[in-house]
């Protein structure tokens, strides 16, 4: 996505009254969609929204909004089901990929719950170590992992690092060398393919950061390096395609091109990979005409696509791995925000717009500024059975791009003071929020079975400050 430098313009986006989608009825403004909402959302009897057995409106006053809420039972049930379903389909690693979001309770829970953690960084590695999750449970990535990061990954005994270029190679096996032992890993391979919801590319796409060329022999390369290297252990090769991925299509065609690159290894090299790890990426319904495959289905289809790729090739068939993040996380998890100010605009066209001002923004939620994500808002605090009028949520920041869901309906009785809750906002928003215009980063909540626990407190104002030098 290419952006104007100073943020996208919004004005333009409703020309003709003539194409705008017909309103929706008050009930339909009013309803939670199963497919969007965490399994334990719902509207109460007198239509606050619940969410684990908690009221929305006792968890902002007690932890503040914006805050960050999470149903635990939502989130293992769906680690649970991901295990489950990809080891049937012939993985003998599932990893959460803790980039999606990660706490010490969350590791804890996706590790209790059969899955090891995805870590990319020195600083998601120490949350897995904090919460007791076992070395040989950890898979580590990154493009530029510092020689600090590799050390301890090693000395806590982490089970696989992904090489991700020449000189890493050469940092890792030096490392390990310091520490006496031999540290498995595995070659991102770039394959050439990119998948992103509804579709992928098959070409073209050796043109970014991550991995070694299968193409241009970059990756065999690879190989052969470590193979010469006592200090490393090759256990497989690593192939990751793209996120929020709705069929399996784009699986096809990559796991045919790392199957080649394995069959080659085999006859050139004499070297059997054991394990193909086929990264994430598995889609979310953020809005109600979203539809993802169901996880048992994508993971046997896939399982069939390798087998089939293997048997074409003639090479015996590895275990599978996988890094599911997004689709664990990611619908478990909502955001409140209380309503400031409600401002009604006239385009061009005759259309209203009513801008309705939260208490959060872009801070908390910068995937719509960033890249156009789409999400799903209800009012929660009460229902109503008003009628719907056109809103855009913008956050306070001072940007005209600082907008939290572009295009939604909203009760027309809508106040200053009522909450709003924004779905499907576990995997990401936490991950990637600032402190623009020196806002404090929400809390986290998880609730489960009526009650409410912190699990990352909201920050303060002396936070921010205490890093201040001449404060």
């Amino acid at each position: 996505m290419r952006a104007h430098p100073a943020g996208p313009r919004h004005g333009d986006l409703v020309t003709d009254p003539g194409a705008m989608v017909a309103a929706p009825t008050a009930e339909a403004v009013d309803a939670l969609a199963e497919s969007v909402w965490p399994r334990h959302c719902s509207r109460g009897a007198d239509g606050a929204m619940t969410i684990g057995g908690v009221d929305v409106r006792d968890i902002a006053a007690d932890h503040g909004s914006p805050v960050y809420v999470l149903d635990e039972v939502d989130l293992r049930s769906r680690a649970r089901e991901y295990a489950s379903a990809y080891r049937q389909a012939g993985a003998s690693r599932v990893y959460y990929a803790a980039k999606a979001f990660l706490s010490v309770a969350v590791a804890r829970w996706v590790f209790e719950e059969g899955l090891g953690i995805d870590v990319a960084s020195g600083g998601e590695l120490a949350v897995a170590v904090r919460a007791g999750v076992p070395g040989d449970a950890l898979l580590m990535h990154g493009n530029n992992k510092s020689m600090a990061e590799i050390t301890a990954a090693i000395e806590y005994g982490v089970g696989r690092i992904v090489v991700d270029s020449f000189e890493e190679i050469a940092r890792v096996a030096s490392a390990a060398a310091d520490a006496g032992v031999v540290q498995p890993v595995m070659v991102r391979a770039t394959v050439g393919v990119e998948a992103h919801t509804h579709e992928f590319i098959a070409t073209a796409h050796e043109d970014q950061k991550f991995g070694l060329s299968a193409e241009t022999g970059a990756a065999e390369e690879a190989v052969r390096r470590i193979a010469k290297l006592p200090s490393l252990s090759l256990v497989g090769l690593h192939s990751h395609i793209g996120s929020q991925i709705f069929d399996s299509s784009g699986f096809e065609v990559a796991a045919g091109r790392i199957v080649s690159l394995a069959q080659r290894l085999h006859e050139e090299q004499g070297i059997d990979i054991a394990e193909l790890n086929l990264g994430g990426g598995m889609g979310i319904a953020y809005v109600d005409s979203d539809d993802p495959i169901n996880v048992a289905d994508m993971a046997a289809q896939i399982g069939r696509i390798a087998s089939r790729a293997c048997a074409d090739a003639g090479i015996d068939e590895p275990t599978l791995a996988f890094e599911p993040g997004r689709a664990i996380v990611g619908p478990a998890g909502i955001t409140l925000y209380e309503v400031g100010t409600i401002k009604p605009v006239e385009l061009d066209s005759g259309v209203v717009r009513t801008y309705v001002s939260v208490d959060g923004g872009m801070s908390d939620n910068i995937r719509t500024a960033l890249y156009g994500a789409e999400y799903s808002v209800r009012l929660a605090s009460r229902s109503s059975s008003a009628p719907p009028m056109l809103c855009r949520v913008v956050g306070k920041h001072c940007e005209s791009g600082d907008v939290v869901v572009r295009d939604a309906w909203l009760p027309e009785d809508l106040a200053p003071g009522d909450l709003l809750a924004v779905a499907a906002t576990g995997a990401y928003c936490r991950s990637m929020a600032s402190n623009y215009n020196y806002l404090t980063r929400p809390g986290v909540v998880g609730v489960r079975d009526g009650a409410a626990s912190t699990i990352i407190r909201r920050e303060t104002m002396d936070d921010l400050l205490g890093l201040d030098t001449h404060a």
